[in-house]
């Protein structure tokens, strides 16, 4: 943790670059898309400043994206460590991810940079939030560059089946992060989620065949993960100009969280 820490308090930036860090924990996918969603409607009511967050998904379960009504019947049966994939809703957009072995990030805000508010188109403003990614791997020895899209993305239900122009992929062409956004009274939501060390037995049954992300030992498990997280937490200081204060939710903020709806999956939404 002492990465983390140390990036955590510079006394000499103004409270307008002062952001929340709400520590690591791991949830059921329900409880993270709700908090995420709480945490937008919060900044939407200016009751909370830009917050950023690393998490991780317990049990292992699929996310589908905001507008995906349908996904492959098989995945109703994929088990992990004896337990049934959950199968979420995101608010944010694009396709399914699965979510083990990963580290999802998210971060709202209504800008960068001294929370000044966003300039350029949304694309633009999606590559400006993703400069801490590249620049956090970089520092990490693992140089990412974004994918090409490919003509079969809109036929697949797999987010991380295609690299696409959005995506940031290694130098072995294996797509480490994919991400999506929301936007709501121009604050953005963006969620993204970064394969680490996810099992090929049940990548290839959630029907992925592409090259895996071939990371180094000292990047895996929970060190790693602190490693991560440390290295991301630095390079988004350093491309937005602000400090985290690290924030714990309190029992009142938790109670506002989890009255929430949490799946977002509707009746009509079903396999094919």
């Amino acid at each position: 943790m002492h990465g983390l820490e140390l990036c955590l308090e510079r006394p000499y930036l103004s409270e307008l670059n002062r952001w929340h860090l709400i520590p690591y924990f791991e949830a059921s996918g329900a409880v993270q898309m709700a908090l995420d969603v709480w945490l937008l409607e919060q900044q939407v009511q200016g009751k909370q400043p830009p917050t950023l967050r690393f998490y991780g998904w317990e049990p292992a379960a699929i996310s589908l994206g905001y507008h995906q009504k349908r996904w492959p019947e098989a995945w109703a049966t994929l088990r992990w460590q004896g337990q049934p994939l959950d199968l979420v809703q995101r608010p944010s957009g694009g396709r399914a991810v699965l979510h083990q072995g990963d580290l999802t990030y998210s971060l709202v805000t209504s800008g960068l940079r001294g929370n000044s508010g966003f300039t350029g188109s949304r694309a633009a403003v999606y590559r400006q939030v993703c400069e801490f990614l590249v620049m956090g791997w970089r520092s990490l020895r693992s140089p990412l560059s974004y994918g090409s899209a490919g003509r079969g993305y809109i036929h697949n239900p797999n987010c991380f089946g295609t690299a696409t122009g959005a995506d940031l992929v290694l130098a072995n062409g294996a797509k480490l992060i994919g991400s999506a956004q929301l936007w709501r009274s121009r604050v953005l939501l963006q969620q993204g989620s970064m394969r680490l060390n996810p099992d090929p037995v049940l990548l290839a049954a959630f029907g992925e065949t592409g090259p895996l992300p071939d990371l180094p030992e000292y990047l895996l498990g929970p060190e790693g993960r602190e490693r991560v997280m440390a290295a991301l937490l630095a390079a988004a200081q350093t491309c937005w100009g602000v400090t985290f204060e690290r924030r714990e939710l309190s029992e009142a903020d938790w109670a506002e969280v989890l009255q929430r709806p949490c799946s977002g999956l509707e009746a009509e939404d079903r396999p094919v």
